[in-house]
């Protein structure tokens, strides 16, 4: 058949080469663009999963950009305490020697004194001036702020907190068994001590730390016994007081480790009747009424031991780890140490029952260390004041009175300056600074090394798969691309042929017109 006004051949040719053309048109796309997706229409379920994960992946990369920060921040914070820890290991040396009083004349005594203050403002000045990007990092610029701190919580420090919407975070505290001494009591049935003619009563007394041997003469007031008793705390870490008409011995903390023994060398003949009293079992504000040794006994000689107990607590239903009084937890939205404070009758174990410890209300540093912004992608992180009037923080008894000093308090005309302040108490507070900072720059390193190069470590190879997944499904194959390319061209080449011999084809119906 054939015919002139249609010509279905060139119009299949036509068609079959719009088709091949735009089959070489998407394989030249894709391999110019090096991407298989380019628009909606060549795979639109695989466009909406491209680029959900690319928006992925730039959050991820974020993160980690994050974490490099956050590195670098803590960084510079732990070179300003590293300098401060150098310091203070200067000021231990000082006030040792300074402490060597017979041979130090004035004069040096006095340059110790200078070089003490010229260290103090030094430590003030770190503390001020260590930055990053104008933000203050060791001037308690970074710590946690509190406020309804109960009257049961001696201390308290913030180490984490996160605060959704800057909002604050009530912590509170239900203690289940009371920290407690190590404690025993004395009585001698009078306020002084009746002994034979020509006796004296010899008792050696030691705690956690030491033990001293102390002899009294009949007729010593029991207030002199407590008095000698207490001489020598700081080496025994034992203490003493009268209790009625005895002398109660005590551990000077609280806690398990902490333990207080009795052992009379000498009993002295003293007054039947009277003897060692141990404290109840979960009380230690109440001895019992029964005598644990007479002291002519042989328990007495052989010794009595008693030793101290550790608080036991949740906070916000977290049980909490403890040491003496000092209750703690570490989790991802809460990190805080608590110091109870001793209550009831004589002040010596902490009350059982619910504790509205304190609420924090702000502060910290918050860092954005996952890819997701939520509370559970940011870790927050407390950098307390380290200035000389914040650390070293020590209760010592100053002229018999029990004083809270700081490092600041070994300046020059301070209670522990070292020309005529108390010498001992400087060191406590020099070593209690020390610690300060050792434990702040602990933390920091383990933040540094267990939470920010883990995350970067995990967010480092998250990006690797997520790119990985974004990349099969996107990228284009070029070994089938330019397979697809070369048949695609030569499609295109035959059906142009083609389509030139359909259009000729109707030229041959004028050989029937001869």
């Amino acid at each position: 058949m054939s015919r002139i006004n249609t010509n279905v051949q060139s119009l299949i040719a036509q068609r079959v080469l719009n088709q091949n053309n735009q089959a070489l048109s998407i394989s030249l796309d894709r391999l110019s663009t090096g991407l298989r997706i380019n628009r909606g229409a060549d795979d639109p379920a695989g466009l909406i999963a491209s680029e959900n994960l690319r928006s992925e992946k730039v959050a991820i990369g974020q993160a980690i950009s994050n974490s490099e920060r956050a590195n670098q921040v803590v960084s510079i914070a732990e070179g300003g305490l590293t300098e401060i820890g150098t310091l203070l290991n200067e000021l231990e040396g000082l006030v040792t020697a300074t402490a060597n009083d017979a041979g130090l004349s004035g004069e040096e005594k006095e340059a110790n004194q200078l070089q003490i203050d010229s260290i103090l403002q030094t430590i003030d000045r770190v503390a001020s001036a260590t930055s990053f990007q104008g933000n203050r990092l060791l001037n308690g610029n970074l710590d946690y702020a509190a406020s309804n701190v109960s009257n049961n919580v001696a201390e308290y420090k913030v180490n984490g907190a996160k605060l959704q919407f800057q909002g604050t975070l009530d912590v509170d505290v239900v203690v289940t068994q009371s920290a407690q001494v190590g404690a025993y009591l004395l009585s001698f049935g009078g306020a002084n001590i009746d002994l034979g003619t020509g006796s004296s009563f010899v008792f050696e007394v030691a705690g956690s730390t030491g033990n001293r041997e102390l002899s009294f003469a009949s007729g010593t007031a029991i207030a002199d016994i407590a008095a000698a008793i207490n001489t020598f705390t700081d080496v025994t870490g034992v203490k003493a007081s009268v209790s009625g008409t005895g002398v109660r011995i005590e551990s000077a903390e609280f806690g398990s480790e902490e333990l207080v023994s009795i052992k009379v060398i000498d009993d002295g003949t003293i007054a039947a009747g009277d003897g060692i009293h141990a404290y109840t079992a979960n009380d230690t504000n109440t001895a019992l009424a029964a005598i644990a040794a007479t002291y002519g006994s042989a328990a007495a000689a052989n010794g009595l031991s008693d030793s101290g107990q550790d608080v036991e607590a949740t906070i916000n239903g977290i049980r909490a780890t403890a040491r003496g009084a000092k209750a703690a937890i570490n989790t991802d939205f809460l990190s805080v140490d608590l110091t109870l404070e001793a209550t009831g009758a004589g002040a010596h174990a902490q009350s059982l029952g619910s504790v509205a410890a304190l609420t924090i209300t702000g502060g910290g540093a918050d860092f954005q260390l996952a890819s997701n912004v939520d509370i559970a992608g940011k870790v927050s992180l407390g950098i307390g004041n380290v200035s000389a009037r914040t650390i070293g923080r020590v209760v010592h008894d100053l002229n018999g009175t029990a004083t809270e000093v700081f490092l600041s308090d070994l300046a020059n005309g301070a209670n522990l300056n070292v020309e005529t302040g108390d010498l001992v108490g400087a060191q406590k507070a020099v070593r209690q600074a020390i610690k300060n900072v050792s434990s702040l720059r602990g933390r920091l390193g383990a933040f540094q090394k267990n939470t920010v190069g883990a995350t970067i470590r995990s967010l480092g190879v998250s990006l690797e798969n997520t790119t990985a997944a974004e990349s099969a499904i996107r990228d284009a194959d070029f070994a089938k691309e330019t397979a697809e390319l070369t048949r695609a061209q030569i499609l295109v080449q035959s059906t142009t042929n083609t389509l030139g011999i359909a259009n000729s084809q109707p030229q041959n119906v004028l050989s029937l017109l001869g």
